[in-house]
């Protein structure tokens, strides 16, 4: 019989200890901040992203518009998924991944008894050598080349454990101006794994509004976010919403676009070629063809016969969800609401009227994804489907937008654990000018309207009534909402919302010329 091992105060206090032990080493023998400021150093930040680089979005697409603004950038985090290709190419843009010293093959023979013991030990020293490796790139510039004081640290709000302790200590240490991007609460996370009174819980609350109250700026993804931490915690510092939006590379999708795209596409497993229309690359795909168009090539040599990519009429309907696969994306919400799909476009071919047969299509990586995989292919043998696949895939990151900007409808199965945070996901789909079908919770407003860029559901019934609608044969419905998302999306970028938020505050003369008035 295992047992259980939960953190006691001593933990924590002795985790605490040994946290604090390094800066207060460096404060004797570090010049003091006042010492280090240089009004004439170059424009320098760093992004901080305890977490793997490639799947924080956001937080690549500020260290992309920092660059372009001439600061040199340091990103630290870790490896795992590709980062922007524009980040590995750019010359202001540095990355640093941070060691996983717990995971094999890194992880110490002498230590793995603890690995198998106490879990709540395993947790602490986990915290501890994170602790150490990012203070010692933060304060004493570890593994960063050429290195030089920053003049701002972008810090990502989850996870705040221990990253918002050090970020501040470090900049108390070093002189660096802290800009926390409040992307959730880091606490309403772990209480949907344990509860919110549960003494874990009430302790990284604690953490998180004590070393998240003061900041040079606060960049929140959401007004209800601001109103709710400005007032409940008292934050000190600029207070800035930053709504996400998707890069200028997100844009609908071309025929040609799409050809090439499904032409290379990866399998798809269990197969489903005898779902989709026959197709034979690179002549045709299950959504495009090739139609042949005679090009003029000059006066004195006539003419040739091209191949010209469309759309293809028989297509199946393409809807593409993107999860994390964790308990705050409920997928079985989506899985139910296929199954009413399926069952209804049963009873209407009896009545001699026909649904569009559809394909969807789930990215992402995370803890319960091999549980619903099982799921779903019990689901499609037992009850035999025949107007609906379901598969996983994994793209890279410039086929992605590519995959949005193809697809008839997005769905969103994020409810927020704190009822303050937007879907990213969404934010990539309006991108790409595809419509979203997404699960309400308190502020999803800001970001999905009802019936004019998507449609909201609260479960299975609703999202399976809503496929029927938008994906029918005559598609005025979803058509309307595609017109309307594709109007908003003008001028709806990263970039733009950038330069106007965040550009003004750690940018003087861009900040000077603003309160003057002057463009």
């Amino acid at each position: 019989m295992s047992t259980v091992h939960h953190l006691s105060f001593s933990d924590i206090l002795f985790t605490l200890f040994l946290i604090s032990l390094p800066y207060i080493i460096a404060s004797r023998f570090l010049p003091s901040p006042r010492q280090l400021r240089d009004p004439q150093r170059k424009k320098s930040v760093a992004i901080v992203v305890v977490g793997d680089i490639g799947r924080s979005p956001r937080m690549m697409y500020h260290a992309q518009s920092f660059a372009d603004s001439g600061f040199d950038t340091v990103i630290v985090g870790y490896g795992g998924s590709s980062p922007l290709p524009s980040l590995l190419s750019t010359p202001r843009v540095q990355i640093v991944h941070l060691v996983k010293p717990l995971e094999a093959p890194n992880f110490p023979r002498w230590l793995r008894p603890l690995q198998l013991g106490s879990k709540a030990a395993f947790a602490v020293l986990k915290v501890v050598l994170q602790t150490l490796e990012l203070g010692w790139i933060l304060v004493f510039g570890g593994r960063v080349r050429n290195w030089e004081i920053t003049e701002y640290v972008v810090v990502q709000n989850p996870p705040s454990i221990p990253t918002l302790f050090v970020v501040q200590l470090a900049a108390l240490i070093r002189g660096t101006k802290v800009i926390i991007d409040w992307h959730n609460l880091g606490y309403s996370i772990l209480a949907m794994k344990l509860r919110e009174s549960h003494p874990i819980v009430r302790l990284a609350k604690w953490i998180e509004k004590t070393f998240g109250r003061k900041a040079y700026a606060h960049l929140f993804v959401t007004e209800a976010m601001k109103k709710y931490l400005s007032k409940e915690w008292n934050l000190q510092g600029q207070k800035l919403v930053l709504h996400d939006r998707a890069p200028e590379h997100f844009h609908p999708t071309s025929p040609t676009e799409a050809h090439n795209l499904f032409a290379q596409f990866p399998t798809l497993k269990p197969p489903v070629t005898s779902f989709l229309p026959p197709n034979d690359p690179p002549r045709s795909t299950f959504c495009t063809k090739l139609v042949p168009q005679k090009q003029t090539l000059g006066v004195f040599y006539g003419t040739e016969d091209i191949g010209v990519a469309s759309w293809r009429e028989d297509r199946p309907a393409l809807v593409v969800s993107s999860t994390s696969w964790t308990a705050d994306e409920d997928f079985g919400i989506l899985l139910e609401a296929l199954r009413i799909y399926e069952k209804r476009a049963k009873e209407m071919e009896k009545g001699g009227q026909r649904l569009r047969k559809m394909l969807v299509l789930v990215t992402g990586k995370g803890p319960l994804k091999e549980h619903y995989i099982r799921q779903l292919a019990q689901l499609e043998e037992q009850e035999r489907w025949e107007w609906v696949r379901c598969r996983t895939v994994w793209l890279e990151a410039q086929q992605y937008p590519l995959l949005l900007g193809s697809a008839d409808l997005g769905v969103s199965l994020h409810a927020s654990s704190s009822a303050m945070d937007l879907p990213m996901k969404v934010v990539d789909m309006f991108g790409c000018g595809l419509p979203v079908c997404a699960l309400n919770f308190a502020c999803l407003d800001e970001l999905v309207e009802n019936g004019e860029n998507g449609m909201v559901f609260q479960n299975a019934g609703e999202l399976a009534v809503q496929f029927e609608t938008l994906l029918s044969k005559e598609r005025w419905t979803l058509e309307r909402l595609r017109s309307n998302v594709l109007r908003q999306r003008k001028g709806w970028t990263w970039e733009r919302n950038w330069r106007g938020v965040v550009l003004p505050v750690v940018d003087k003369d861009v900040g000077q010329r603003n309160s003057l008035g002057i463009q």
